[in-house]
């Protein structure tokens, strides 16, 4: 019984481990790929020659978008909108999260109940999209112009990550706010030097899920945001492709790389900033979750 135990086991743990490595490769494939393209000439490319390593080697499609202005224009814009999104919706989301996690809170069961409601069922796209447009009138009223300003304000809830941190505050010991309140501290206190220390995992969990979420935000950054200088890096990518698109544009195209190849270069920067991130709050995610997921 025990060999037998001991055999299915070690099955168990080579398929796993296939399993792992080929799910691993499916998903670095694509990156790959998307280098190799990026710097492949224009008939390894549009020949579909590509495989996984580059051919006929050239750099001249990442030199075409660093020489471009609203490339740098782009991207600064998504960092702006990442940067102080980010920190918008966690300061929001923080308060109300710490808000809903008390008990004595008034009405606590009314509003958590309401903010679940809003993952159950959802107004719409035309409801959404004019709750926005008199956003930006109320913003032009108060002369703010900048409709980075809009994406970054008016997206700034999300109920999943409100409710992430209210369970994650909810698992606090009651006795350390207590203490914590006997010695004088106020309830900003209780909040910051108390709560948030102590849910840091699921805190910076969710401060991942808010850049990431920023960061490739395309749609409403497209529909709200006129201007071409002040569109993220996303609504760029978009522009660029459907500008490759247009046969008037590409007639006469004599490059020494394919226009899919400046896409592509494009798709590596804009992961680029990801990939460095992520390590440092990676091991943070799994306890973050589960803090956030389970309540007690």
């Amino acid at each position: 019984m025990k060999r037998k135990l001991e055999v299915s086991e070690l099955i168990f743990k080579i398929l796993s481990h296939v399993f792992l490595i080929a799910f691993a490769i499916c998903c670095l494939y694509p990156f790959l790929y998307a280098i190799s393209a990026a710097i492949s000439g224009i008939e390894a490319v549009e020949g579909g020659q590509l495989v996984l390593l580059p051919k006929d080697l050239q750099f001249e499609a990442f030199a075409n978008m660093f020489n471009n202005n609203m490339f740098w224009n782009s991207y600064t814009n998504t960092l702006f909108i990442t940067f102080y999104g980010t920190l918008f919706s966690m300061g929001t989301s923080i308060l109300g999260a710490y808000a809903l996690s008390k008990k004595r809170l008034l009405f606590r069961k009314t509003f958590n109940f309401f903010l679940v409601f809003t993952m159950w069922f959802s107004a719409g796209l035309v409801p959404q999209y004019l709750n926005y447009l008199n956003t930006q009138t109320v913003f032009r009223a108060f002369g703010i112009t900048d409709d980075k300003w809009l994406v970054v304000i008016a997206m700034g809830m999300a109920a999943m990550n409100i409710i992430l941190l209210r369970n994650a505050f909810e698992g606090v010991p009651a006795e350390i706010e207590e203490a914590a309140i006997v010695d004088g501290a106020t309830e900003f206190q209780v909040l910051t030097r108390v709560y948030i220390p102590m849910s840091k995992s699921t805190i910076a969990t969710v401060a991942l899920f808010f850049a990431i979420s920023r960061w490739n935000g395309y749609f409403w950054a497209r529909q709200m945001i006129s201007n071409l200088n002040e569109h993220p890096l996303q609504v760029f990518i978009r522009l660029k492709l459907e500008e490759f698109q247009d046969p008037d544009i590409m007639t006469g195209w004599n490059e020494a790389y394919a226009a899919d190849s400046v896409i592509f270069a494009l798709i590596v920067c804009s992961i680029i900033p990801v990939l460095i991130i992520y390590p440092f709050i990676q091991k943070y995610f799994a306890k973050g979750v589960n803090m956030g997921g389970v309540k007690e």
